[in-house]
């Protein structure tokens, strides 16, 4: 239903450009109070995009210079026609989706607490949380460590060797519904710009590795961070935006001390210099 909800979203996008209607370009989401009301005002009829960008609400109301042009195009009847029957869907879906998002907390009640613990995670909310408690059981005593968590999910990094040559390849197939969800949660992670450890690690794996590797590579942090919640029964800790440089200054310390003694030097080092 989700995958539905996407599908109908981008339909009604496409259309918008083919009006030259660029609304998604200044508003978040075409899902949004301010989008449904102009887009329901469009339907109606009106056509002047300074009455259509005085329906903002809230924060968008700053942006309204900017959807008077967005909304400066040629939206016809049959353009209308579309956009109604494609509300309709849209509305269908999320009206199922409601129902079963009900169902769905009402399933996951025994395991209120689990869920609790991780929604402490960065980037994890409710429906993440409970993919995560779905897909794993919430018994992490299936898992002998952490790392057979993360492999069986498919996020950990596989390693081929041969003749003692070892060579990193892609991460191995494995629960995509666990993943993708996991995946997702790390986009929203690395949008956080160095709040946390989690977003610090995915900014500097994406200037070397590239955002989609980042993005697993923080989701197989975050789900060795659910193995050890949920053994140890505790919520998430976070290291601090600063560790990995702290960690990388504390390293570059002990190659330079032990170059030093390599060439005959005692080093004595004093924090507070």
């Amino acid at each position: 239903l989700m995958g539905d909800r996407t599908r109908e979203v981008a339909r009604l996008e496409g259309m918008l450009e083919d009006a030259s209607i660029k609304l998604s370009s200044v508003a978040a989401s075409l899902t949004s109070v301010s989008a449904r009301a102009m887009l329901t005002a469009l339907i109606q009829g009106e056509r002047d995009p300074r009455v259509l960008a005085q329906l903002a609400k809230g924060k968008m109301r700053i942006k309204i210079p900017q959807l008077v042009e967005a909304l400066t195009g040629h939206f016809n009847a049959q353009h209308a026609q579309l956009a109604r029957t494609m509300l309709h869907r849209l509305e269908l879906v999320e009206l199922a989706l409601a129902e079963l998002d009900a169902v769905i907390a009402q399933a996951c009640q025994p395991w209120a607490h689990q869920l609790e613990l991780l929604q402490t995670i960065p980037g994890v909310g409710p429906k993440v949380a409970q993919v995560i408690l779905a897909e794993t059981g919430g018994d992490m005593s299936r898992f002998p460590s952490a790392e057979h968590l993360a492999s069986w999910a498919g996020v950990a990094p596989g390693v081929h060797e041969s003749a003692g040559k070892r060579t990193p390849v892609g991460a191995p197939h494995g629960n995509k519904w666990l993943t993708s969800m996991l995946v997702e949660a790390a986009g929203s992670v690395g949008r956080m710009k160095g709040a946390n450890y989690l977003s610090a690690q995915f900014a500097q794996l994406t200037t070397r590795r590239g955002m989609s590797r980042a993005a697993v590579a923080v989701a197989h942090s975050m789900l060795v961070s659910v193995w050890f919640m949920l053994t140890r029964d505790e919520p998430y800790s976070d290291l601090g935006a600063d560790w990995l440089r702290r960690r990388n200054d504390e390293a570059h310390t002990r190659r330079l001390v032990a170059q030093l003694e390599r060439l005959g030097h005692t080093v004595v080092l004093d924090s507070a210099a």
